[in-house]
């Protein structure tokens, strides 16, 4: 009996030593890896927050980019407008010029400026000696002359009207009535001198030489039946004139910006047909090809300016184009 006991106490004991492996093993498996696993979380995150930073950027970029875009446009357009100066006689010469500035000009990227001139000389030195980028006044056998009296080279660029030259009185009534010995005033510049006494001879007042054409001077009269004396005088000059001549015969926008109406008040005029006295605008050699030259040039041969000259005027000045 005693012997059992002792068996069975020593199975218990055994038992109770093997569970207490048990318990003892269990409390040290107790897993010490969870602060690793969370490194990936952190090293995860650090990705995600540089991913959140970069669309930032982004988006500041390109918030930017539109800005700078939208700056090229103005300076795209502020490029685009060429200035120009252009010396030009008060009349028909500025008018038509202030009509394009006006109407026409900015649309085509011009800034034009206006310089009135009262005289023949200065629009073409001022022109040469860089003060202005281009004149209209004058036409091309007058240029032609000025550059070789001067050594010039100033260049047509585009025909745009004729003024025809006119014979004017205030004294009489028609030609007819033209005395001997009358006070007859032309132009003193050779081109418009000569034109003038073929305009004379055009109407049976004096007779030229053959074929001297409009070179012609008061030594190429060859007859002056009612014995005219003929005073060469400054272009601008003419039309006060009159108060002094029987007849004087003046350039178109001198009689113009004088209160007279070519169509209406001249005794006799130039035909406007194959006319060559065509005004022009002209530049120094070399800038005929000026991107703003040639756009000056497209806007006074357009559609519009013919209108406008042809509604102005009405035959008082003609378009050349």
């Amino acid at each position: 009996m005693n012997v059992r006991r002792s068996k069975n106490l020593s199975l218990l004991i055994a038992v109770i030593f093997v569970l207490s492996a048990l318990l003892t093993a269990c409390a040290g498996a107790t897993p010490s890896p969870a602060p690793e696993a969370a490194q990936p979380s952190a090293v995860a995150a650090q990705p995600t927050e540089a991913a959140a930073t970069e669309p930032a950027a982004t988006e500041a970029v390109t918030a930017t980019e539109p800005a700078a875009t939208a700056t090229e446009p103005a300076a795209t357009a502020t490029a685009e407008v060429i200035k120009l100066k252009v010396g030009v006689s008060p009349v028909p010469h500025a008018e038509i010029l202030k009509y394009v500035q006006d109407n026409l000009a900015a649309k085509a990227g011009l800034d034009l400026e206006i310089v009135e001139f009262s005289d023949y000389v200065q629009p073409n030195l001022a022109l040469a000696d860089g003060q202005l980028d281009a004149n209209y006044f004058q036409h091309v056998p007058y240029l032609n002359d000025f550059n070789k009296e001067h050594n010039l080279e100033i260049v047509p660029v585009a025909a745009v009207h004729i003024e025809p030259l006119g014979i004017y009185s205030k004294k009489i009534k028609a030609l007819s009535e033209v005395a001997e010995g009358a006070v007859v005033a032309i132009p003193n510049d050779a081109t418009n001198g000569g034109r003038a006494l073929n305009l004379l001879a055009a109407n049976a007042l004096i007779t030229l030489k053959e074929g001297v054409g409009t070179a012609a001077t008061v030594n190429d009269i060859t007859d002056n039946p009612k014995k005219l004396d003929i005073k060469e005088l400054e272009a601008a000059q003419l039309p006060r004139s009159l108060e002094d001549t029987t007849i004087s015969v003046i350039n178109g926008n001198y009689a113009i910006e004088a209160g007279l109406t070519p169509a209406k008040d001249a005794l006799a005029l130039e035909a406007g047909e194959n006319n060559p006295y065509a005004n022009i605008l002209a530049v120094v050699k070399g800038h005929e090809k000026d991107p703003g030259i040639v756009k000056l040039a497209e806007l006074l041969t357009s559609a519009e300016v013919k209108k406008f000259i042809e509604d102005q005027y009405q035959g008082s000045v003609l378009p050349a184009f």
